[in-house]
């Protein structure tokens, strides 16, 4: 009798415990497919809410292909992966600020964002220079490695946190041409007196060269060439100098750009701003930032070649490449330039040094890889 209750006890706790469990289970269920639904539901329903409303200034024409709209498609990356809760307001060079105030304006929170190239800046922040073009360094490809895995990226940072900003790479022009120029250059000669728009390092090396540089944003360019007041200026290559009529206004066309081998461009962020942001907006805007630096240089390794044939077929462009002697001694004061540039305290000394060190390991293994390839592709065609 005893062994029948025990029974019995059992199978009724055991009832109670699967229906307990049953009824666990099926809440589980219906929660899971509540949470669906309303994913489901808040998805079709579109975007949400805008939360953020940014602005981003640029040192570029707004409609300048490649350099003006890249800022654009960084912002329309950045509404979309947050499914609308952070716009963008995208100004040209001078719609909010000129194209040379964008460091302090980002750096004040009169804008959140900034685009431009960190040469612009080396006045104010030495060192700066070397996250966009080092004369005579490294290519686009290599300065991406740099900044990358090669320490670059950290000390930029490090290098502009005093002033409130968080530098990310947004894009790189690649290997530009040297210029337009009304004056040809067949000796080292004709470089005394010339007057020339040209940022950075390069402009300090042609100073020494003997021209006159000026530092000018983009958008005043043309007219300065157009009236006479500028004999020549760099731009970027083909794709870009077409699109801002340089060949109207100038008779030669030079190469190569040794002052520019691989220029990087520079999203700026307040960093205040950036840092009240959620973890999730954060990821976006840096992930956007990834995402615009490869397109960039797609774009111009896809259109500099077409340029450059209608640009020479179609508008007479006179095509020209620089002279050895010239190129010569352009490096002798470029490596001068930069080295003086370096000792101007311990933090653009360190930067140097990490440049210099990251330089000499990929050049040492291009010299069998890209390079040695592409005499054997000459080779080989001929």
């Amino acid at each position: 009798m005893r062994l029948v209750v025990n029974s019995q006890m059992f199978s009724m706790r055991w009832l109670v415990r699967s229906s307990a469990l049953l009824l666990s289970a099926l809440m589980l269920i219906s929660c899971s497919q509540d949470a669906q639904e309303s994913v489901a539901s808040a998805n079709a329903a579109g975007p949400q809410e805008v939360e953020y409303e940014w602005k981003m200034i640029t040192a570029w024409p707004r409609n300048l292909p490649a350099l003006g709209t890249n800022p654009v498609y960084f912002a329309e990356l950045v509404e979309q992966m947050s499914n609308g809760r952070m716009t963008i307001e995208v100004f040209g060079a001078n719609e909010l600020v000129s194209g040379l105030e964008v460091f302090d304006a980002v750096s004040q929170g009169v804008a959140e964002l900034g685009n431009a190239a960190s040469y612009y800046w080396q006045g104010k922040v030495p060192g700066a220079a070397f996250f966009a073009s080092v004369p005579f360094g490294m290519t686009a490809k290599e300065l991406n490695g740099w900044l990358e895995f090669g320490g670059g990226k950290e000390l930029w940072q490090e290098l502009y946190a005093p002033f409130n900003l968080i530098p990310v790479r947004s894009g790189n022009s690649g290997t530009q041409m040297f210029g337009w120029f009304n004056k040809e250059i067949n000796s080292l000669a004709d470089v005394q007196g010339l007057k020339m728009r040209i940022p950075g390092l390069g402009g300090e090396v042609m100073n020494r060269a003997g021209a006159t540089t000026i530092t000018m944003q983009a958008s005043d360019v043309f007219t300065a060439m157009q009236t006479g007041a500028l004999d020549a200026t760099e731009f970027v290559s083909a794709y870009n100098d077409l699109a801002a009529g340089y060949h109207t206004v100038a008779d030669y066309y030079y190469y190569p750009g040794w002052h520019e081998p691989g220029s990087a461009l520079e999203t700026l962020i307040n960093k205040e701003r950036f840092e009240a942001l959620p973890s999730d907006l954060q990821a976006i805007i840096l992930t956007a930032a990834e995402a615009s630096n490869q397109r960039l240089l797609d774009e111009f390794t896809a259109r500099n070649n077409e340029a450059l044939r209608v640009l020479v077929e179609e508008h007479d462009v006179e095509l020209r490449r620089l002279p050895d002697d010239v190129l010569v001694e352009l490096r002798r004061l470029s490596d001068e330039v930069v080295a003086e540039m370096a000792s101007t305290n311990a933090m653009t000394q360190r930067i140097y040094d990490s440049y210099r060190t990251f330089e000499e390991g990929v050049e040492n293994y291009h010299s069998v890889a890209e390079e040695a390839f592409i005499e054997a592709r000459k080779l080989t065609s001929d």
